[in-house]
């Protein structure tokens, strides 16, 4: 492959990676919009995906385009009002096609460092504003009301961050090889292969659920010491997962974890990071978080201590954990040993948290919850959800069942199963 505006020359693997998506990605139905949120930078792989779309029976292909350097500008000149509020119209396009049942492709492909060095306040100012005006349309998505789907191309910028020792086409020829292996489409059957893998990954949630674990508890030699509360009807789910609709979709893609819900107010102790987390254009690095009673309580960081302390001071529930996912070590990104600087593909080579708002389908029955339901049941609600990885080659996780009982769920980094 070679670079031509960020995108391989072979046009047959862009039409086959795009028919992955819409099929196994989205699922796209006969009659149903389908919304393609994504950089500019990444405009060949989006008419992929719309021609695959319509191919496939979309009722029609809308585009939410974004522009990192146009976003760097407007945080380095716009006037300060502009920071708590968003356009009408982009509230309205993007609900409109949620109520009409709209499937949601996002591109992750940002640079990592575009953000590097701006006012931390406007970012987040506007990171707030974004989160409260769509807070129905992320909670619809965290809540499966609609298909959607997170995938990625590279872009120069991202290439140029994760193989800074290469020239420009070699390191997107480098950062596509990545990405096509991660998501099987260097495989003569990508569709397929998704089944079988699916099919894998159910058998860790089967492993998980069958014991029905109270507690997990952490422990590695970067300093990771941590014990986290399962609330009770908590579920274990990874791979394919079922709109309220029954539709099946992939919301990750890649994906190699298994995932579930913490108790809010269930973690106890201290975890460490084992990668660097870009947050909003910002690299986060070597950071712990210290838990009391689920609330981080302290937190350190050798690099952009500035937005780790913005991302936590988000909201009330920023302050607590809203995500618990098991990655094994030895699993196919993690082997490529590349730090890729993108969450997508790093919290997939990684155990990981998150900070913020948690899946309620990680909960029995949450379809016919409440608000208050969630909240007593210690469904922990916020306008973000950020994840952080922290697994390691010695990473150890005991569960510990309602009885007492310990189980081995990780040995040196790997499942013990």
């Amino acid at each position: 492959m070679k670079k031509s505006g960020g995108k391989p020359m072979n046009k047959n693997i862009l039409k086959k990676y795009a028919e992955l998506v819409v099929h196994t990605g989205v699922n796209v139905q006969k009659g149903q919009p389908v919304v393609i949120m994504a950089p500019i930078d990444t405009a060949d792989f989006v008419r992929a995906i719309a021609e695959a779309a319509y191919k496939l029976g979309a009722k029609d292909v809308y585009v939410d385009w974004s522009d990192d350097k146009l976003a760097r500008i407007r945080f380095l000149e716009a006037p300060e009002e502009v920071f708590d509020e968003i356009p009408s119209w982009k509230k309205e396009f993007i609900l409109t096609n949620l109520h009409n049942g709209a499937a949601v492709i996002q591109i992750a492909a940002s640079d990592p460092e575009i953000f590097k060095g701006l006012d931390v306040n406007r970012i987040s100012r506007q990171q707030k504003v974004n989160a409260k005006e769509l807070k129905e349309f992320y909670e619809s998505l965290m809540a499966n009301k609609n298909a959607w789907t997170i995938v990625s191309v590279p872009t120069v910028a991202w290439a140029k961050k994760v193989f800074p020792e290469l020239s420009e086409e070699e390191a997107i020829n480098k950062l596509w090889e990545a990405i096509l292996k991660a998501v099987r489409v260097d495989l003569e059957n990508p569709i397929a292969a998704w089944n079988e893998h699916n099919s894998n990954l159910r058998k860790s949630m089967d492993f998980l659920n069958s014991n029905n674990f109270k507690y997990l508890r952490y422990k590695n030699a970067l300093g990771t010491d941590l014990t986290i509360e399962l609330p009770e009807g908590h579920m274990w789910l990874g791979g394919s997962e079922y709109t309220t609709g029954g539709i099946e979709f992939n919301a990750n893609m890649p994906t190699e974890e298994v995932f579930t819900l913490p108790k809010k107010t269930g973690v106890e102790g201290k975890v460490v990071s084992a990668m660097p987390l870009n947050y909003n254009g910002t690299i986060i690095d070597n950071f712990t978080l210290t838990f009391k009673e689920g609330r981080i309580v302290e937190y350190t960081a050798e690099k952009g201590l500035d937005m780790l302390k913005t991302l936590i001071e988000t909201d009330e529930g920023s302050h607590y954990l809203g995500e618990v996912a098991l990655v094994p070590y030895d699993s196919p990104i993690s082997n490529q040993k590349i730090l890729f600087y993108n969450t997508l593909f790093d919290e997939n080579a990684s155990c990981h948290l998150a900070i913020g708002k948690a899946y309620p389908s990680c909960l029995k029955n949450s379809e016919n919850m409440t608000d208050e339901d969630l909240k007593a049941a210690g469904v922990n609600d916020s306008l973000v959800h950020v994840d952080f990885m922290i697994g390691t080659e010695d990473l150890e996780i005991t569960g510990i069942t309602a009885d007492g009982k310990e189980v081995p769920v990780f040995v040196k980094g790997n499942f013990a199963y």
